[in-house]
Parts: C-alpha cells; structure tokens; sequence
C-alpha cells in the first residue's frame, strides 16, 4: 500500500497515500483497535453539517477568506451527505471527549478542501485542520452538538413518523374489533368481559404517550453547546459565536436548534440525552409488552389462546411442517431489550463526567443514536407486517366471554359477594358457564339473568342492578 508521511503533534506518522484523514486519525486507529464499531450515517452527517456552519460564520465574521471558508465548506457537505464515510476510520470506544472522531473529521475535510483549492492531500499549507477547520471550536462543544444534531434529526425524520404510523395501525384494528366480546385477563386468569377493540386501543394509547414522552425529551436536545469550547467560557471563540453557528444549523436543517442558555451545564452533563434515552427505554419497555400480549393472544392454533391471527410472514420450524410463528414481535422484543440495555449504558456514562466535561460522549452518542435507529425500524416492520393484518377470532373470543368465571362478577351486586363466590366455584366445579349454574340453581328469573349478562353492556361497563 502506498503511504505519505504526516505529522502531529507528536511526530510523524504514516498514513495511506489515498487517505484523505491524517496523522492524528491515524494515530487513533492504532490506539483504538477494539470494536470495529463505527460512527453512525446520522452522527458524521451532523459533523459536516456542523463543521461547514461554523466555516460559514467565521467568514461572516471576517475570520476565514470567502475561497478558504468556500473550500471547507464544500468539503464539508461532502462528509455531510456521506461521499466520505470510508474516511471515518476510528473505532466508536476511544477517548472519552470524541477528540479522535473530530480530529477525523477536521483531517478529512481540511485535505479534502487542499484538494479543491488545488493543493495535495497532506500538504496543510493552505487548509489546516486545527486552525482553519476547527476555527472557534473544540472537541468539547462540536462533539456534543452532533449528538444532540443527529439525534434530534433522526427522531424527528424517522422515530416519530414510525411511532405515529403504528398508532394509527393500532387504532384502526381497535376500531375494527370494537364489537368482539372477549375475557379479559388479570394475573392471567379470566376476568370480566372486555372487547377485542380496547384491549387494543389500550396498545394505541401506549405508542401515543411514547410520542408526547419522547417529544417532551427534544426541546433539551436543541439546546446546543456549541460555542464553549474547551470548558464553556468560549476561549479562541469570537462573541456571538455559539448562537451564530446555532442559528445556521436550524437555518439549515428547519430544526429550531439553539446555543444553550448555560455552556457550562452543557459542557459538563449529558442529561438531555439521558432524558431522550430514558423516553425510548419507557417505549421499549411499552413495545416488549405489547408484542407478548399478542405473542399469547394468537398461541396455539389449538392449545393455545387463538383470539387473534398474525399475518404468516414465514415458515416458523426447520423440522416442524406447517408451524407459523409470531416472528415480528419477537424481533420487536430483541429490539426492545437492545434499547433498555442501551439507556443503562447511556445513564451510567453519563454519570462519567468530572468537573466540566464528560469523558464517555462517543459511547453515549453510538448507544443513543442505535436506539432512535432500530427502534424506528422496528416500529415500521411492526405496523406494516403484523398489526395492520390482525385478523380476530370472534367465535373464539365470544367462547371466552361466555365461559369466564368472572361473569359472576355481574351477578355480586344483585345476590351479595358471598352468594356470587358460592356460584362461581359450583361453577367451577361443574367446569360449565356460570350462566348454567344460574339456570339450575333459579338464582333469577331467565329475563333477568339476560339483562345482567349482556356480554356487549358488560364490556362497555354495564352495571347489574335488581329491577
């Protein structure tokens, strides 16, 4: 392979000729060889967009020429719609700060802009990536700032629209089943007659709140640090710096991003994206729910509970002929438990921070910006491959209704608690609906016994009374 010779800091260091990072990049690549993890599509499109704000404003400033600040910001947009991904080479578990990570980025867009005013890949004459392309910055703002970018970017642009469409897929098989009558169960034993449709509206509800919970989270992540550089005093920035740069990034992506009112807190604490993951952890924790309640609803076909169908997605054994299996949410399960293990990885790297800064930002940002990923992913294959295609097995949930104990429950207020438990364990006994046992034993006349065990007036909250 042919290389070039670059220099640091801390000597020179060989890097691949056709590599447009440099000598700290890869510096990092040897000390870091550890995860083969890299940075996500979402977070190194907020460092270009990020980096070529900030070359904007230093020119507005008088800062940095019109054709050096034009230079890096071309290369900069490069790195923001993805032409340079290969060039992001440094394993996500590295130093604390991110500094490998924007050193990376600094390299790749400073050769690439020495490119576009016609100078040569490691030659810094014309661009450099401390002084020119990290102008008024330091890792300790730009690293933060692409993860609050990029994760607000991402929820915005794919979390909630993904949560909203598998909402409007629950509401409307709640609406489809809002006349199968069914047993609801409570410690998994029968209980009084709901319908299908609610139990399913109650699912509906669970992704509405994971909307608002999770949009409750944004306003903290468009407070950006940007503009404190090394501690939050703003050292090497001009004034008005943070909120200049802030401004062109809402300009830029129509997200109404903001410096933040307190560098130092910003500086010193990830608990904006604590409190974002926290939201994804109580929707995951929601979704993993959900996904077993229809994993039981539909078990069998015939040893099972079987009040409701999934659409057949793909043969479910390699040795059992026929077997169908709830494979969607199960998926959602594992996608699910990825993201509660990844909000614990996020809370306790937060808690990683001494004084004024945080040392486990790539982490946070990697754990972070993985959960807004699968999680929006899952929620599509969710709505569009399983719950839009419920089908209910109504005779099998009337079956149910009519055969759960706890109808007794409709029975209490007319004959006394004492006498329903009575008829509730006969009924039991004989292993026969209780309205049978209210026949044989002449409880109450037959009208009667119709009136109070309306199945459809039960589960709208029906009350029976002694006429």
């Amino acid at each position: 392979m042919d290389t070039r010779i670059e220099r640091d800091s801390m000597g020179d260091m060989t890097v691949p000729a056709n590599a447009y990072y440099g000598a700290q990049t890869a510096r990092a690549v040897e000390n870091f060889p550890i995860s083969g993890l890299r940075f996500s599509r979402a977070f190194i499109r907020a460092l270009g967009t990020i980096k070529a704000a900030c070359a904007r404003v230093n020119q507005k400033l008088g800062l940095l020429d019109a054709r050096l600040a034009d230079a890096i910001v071309r290369a900069a947009a490069e790195v923001a719609d993805g032409k340079l991904d290969g060039e992001f080479v440094v394993d996500v578990f590295q130093t604390g700060s991110g500094t490998s990570t924007n050193m990376n980025a600094n390299e790749v867009i400073a050769n690439r802009a020495q490119e576009l005013l016609g100078g040569k890949r490691g030659d810094k004459a014309l661009v450099h990536p401390n002084d020119h392309v990290n102008m008024g910055q330091s890792t300790n703002d730009v690293f933060p700032t692409a993860i609050h970018v990029s994760a607000y970017g991402e929820v915005v642009d794919a979390l909630l629209p993904a949560l909203d469409e598998l909402a409007v897929a629950f509401e409307g098989r709640a609406a489809a089943f809002k006349d199968v009558v069914k047993s609801a169960r409570t410690h998994l034993q029968d209980a009084v007659p709901i319908t299908l449709g609610q139990e399913f509206s109650g699912y509906a509800s669970v992704v509405r709140h994971g909307i608002a919970r999770v949009r409750a989270a944004l306003p903290h992540m468009a407070e950006l640090p940007i503009g404190g550089t090394a501690a939050g005093t703003g050292i090497n920035a001009p004034a008005g710096f943070g909120e200049q740069v802030a401004a062109d990034l809402a300009g830029v992506t129509t997200h109404p991003f903001v410096a933040a009112p307190n560098r130092f807190e910003a500086m010193q604490n990830r608990d904006a994206a604590v409190e974002l993951s926290g939201a994804l952890r109580t929707l995951a924790v929601g979704l993993m729910k959900i996904a077993n309640d229809l994993r039981l609803l539909t078990s069998g076909s015939r040893t099972g509970f079987n009040e409701i169908e999934l659409p057949a997605t793909q043969p479910g054994s390699s040795i059992m002929p026929g077997k169908v299996n709830p494979v969607i949410p199960e998926a959602v399960n594992q996608v699910a438990a990825l993201v509660i293990g990844h909000d614990a990885t996020v809370a306790v790297a937060a808690m990683n921070g001494n004084l004024d800064l945080n040392v486990m930002m790539p982490v946070i940002a990697h754990a972070l910006l993985e959960s807004i990923t699968v999680t929006a992913a899952a929620l599509r294959v969710f709505a569009r491959r399983c719950v839009v295609g419920i089908h209910a097995n109504v005779e099998r949930c009337k079956e149910y209704a009519e055969l759960t104990g706890q109808l007794v429950t409709a029975i209490a207020p007319v004959v006394g608690y004492d006498r329903a438990a009575e008829l509730f364990k006969l009924a039991m006994k004989r292993n026969v609906p209780i309205r049978q046992v209210l026949l044989e034993e002449k409880v109450l006349p037959v009208a009667e016994i119709d009136r109070i065990l309306d199945l459809h007036a039960l589960a709208r909250g029906g009350r029976a009374s002694a006429k």
